[in-house]
């Protein structure tokens, strides 16, 4: 076996930790959408604007298949993070081999839905009017390769939770570069066009699968795999069931949140106005990479110190978290703020687009200073296993906030009430959060007030 760093997340200071953690996290969230900005570029420009639109008809639909894959990554992790920290090794393998076995069943079976009811998936996200036909073309392939999509997202996680941010960070990157080489084959020299664009992507996803799939036989990693280990395990896939179904939740409220946004802006300005949104969307990707990193290498921290009951350290790196991303989440803002205009004019010369689409963006960006503390905040329970609070947090922002507000505001406000929603839903579920972590913290964290606290 291996010789594992895990133990580093509960001895290093909590600061160089974070750091060690987050960077790599950061570069291969910033790699990745990278490729997504210039993915976005080369089909708004090789085939035109529609086909961003079409994309952003197909992702909705493709992501929550694959999310699949990420919710079962990440509640595994959270276990395997915490059984590490227990010094529970069987209990991290039986986990990581139940992870792969239901990753796939679910993802195959969902493909396959996604591919009969094609005619009906494509309309209901918006893909309408002259959307229909690339979305559906686009669709048909990604969707083949979703289910390689979901086993990588699952495993990447995994390496994340052995306290390997480096070789994560590396999985990341490889599909992101590969998918910018074969854009460039299949779309600008082969001229395949949005059937160029699907096998791209699809190529991407089977290159990251292999990178995991060689970590996990190589020296690197401790979790060594039986095939007895692949046999379901009644309590341990209630117990992924329950933390990933945080991750699930939160990528079917995208999801449905996509399917609103899409009829909504298409009702009110056409295709133009799906097209600025999908615009928008890629920015979010990318503009929030370090925030999103900081999240990322927070997870394993708190998972292991919480297993190994070192309360201070949780409280330390929840603070130090929220210090570290606020910093980026300002930085991000006034990047948006002063160079909207300059961003937009790269996806698109249409004129319609490059006027409407930059203020849209600072409106949509407008409240990403606070949301550090909702992002740690929900992120930290899914950690330490509390399904419930979890869930309740990651979907107060989408769920309880957002959808309610861009039903009711864009009434009143045409399509500007689309963008104003976004940072009132920031701000909202930012506040419920800060009461709600606040609370733990001094329940279960502060050491004169956890005597009462269920051992997992």
């Amino acid at each position: 076996m291996a010789k594992s760093n895990a133990e580093e997340l509960g001895q290093a200071p909590i600061s160089k930790l974070l750091i060690k953690q987050a960077v790599p996290a950061s570069i291969g969230i910033l790699v990745m959408s990278i490729n997504i900005l210039v993915d976005t570029i080369f089909v708004g420009n090789w085939i035109g604007s529609t086909a961003i639109a079409a994309i952003n008809v197909v992702l909705p639909v493709s992501f929550f298949i694959a999310a699949l894959g990420l919710a079962i990554g990440i509640g595994g992790s959270s276990i395997i993070s915490r059984a590490l920290g227990a010094k529970k090794y069987h209990k991290a393998i039986t986990t990581f081999g139940n992870q792969i076995s239901i990753t796939l069943v679910l993802t195959l079976s969902m493909a396959a839905l996604g591919l009969i009811f094609i005619n009906q998936l494509i309309p209901l996200f918006g893909g309408k009017g002259e959307i229909f036909e690339p979305a559906k073309i686009y669709y048909r392939v990604v969707v083949i390769g979703v289910p390689i999509l979901a086993l990588a997202m699952m495993g990447n996680t995994v390496i994340r939770a052995e306290g390997k941010p480096k070789f994560a960070m590396v999985a990341m990157i490889i599909p992101s570069v590969g998918n910018l080489i074969m854009d460039y084959l299949f779309i600008n020299i082969l001229d395949y066009g949005m059937l160029g664009a699907a096998w791209a992507t699809t190529g991407s996803y089977a290159l990251c699968l292999s990178y995991i799939v060689w970590f996990f036989y190589s020296k690197n990693s401790q979790l060594r795999l039986k095939l007895s280990n692949l046999g379901f395990k009644k309590s341990i896939l209630n117990e992924i069931s329950s933390l990933g179904f945080v991750t699930l939740s939160r990528q079917a409220v995208v999801s449905v949140t996509y399917l609103i946004l899409n009829n909504i802006l298409f009702d009110l300005g056409g295709e133009n106005a799906v097209t600025s949104y999908a615009i928008i969307a890629r920015m979010l990707m990318f503009a929030l990479f370090p925030v999103l990193g900081v999240t990322q290498g927070f997870l394993p921290i708190s998972g292991y110190n919480y297993g190994a009951n070192n309360f201070s350290r949780v409280r330390e790196s929840i603070n130090t978290a929220i210090l570290y991303a606020t910093g980026l989440g300002i930085l991000v803002f006034a990047f948006i703020m002063f160079f909207s205009e300059e961003i937009v004019n790269v996806f698109t010369s249409n004129h319609t687009i490059l006027e409407q689409a930059p203020n849209a963006m600072r409106w949509v960006f407008a409240a990403v200073p606070i949301i550090a503390v909702q992002l740690i905040g929900s992120a930290y329970f899914q950690a330490i296993g509390k399904a419930i609070p979890a869930l309740l947090l990651t979907l107060s922002r989408q769920g309880f906030c957002f959808i309610p507000l861009v039903l009711i505001l864009p009434q009143f406000y045409g399509e500007f009430g689309v963008w104003i929603a976004f940072p009132l839903a920031d701000m909202l579920s930012t506040i419920i959060t800060a009461i709600y972590l606040n609370r733990e913290i001094k329940k279960n964290l502060i050491p004169e007030n956890n005597n009462n606290r269920v051992k997992n």
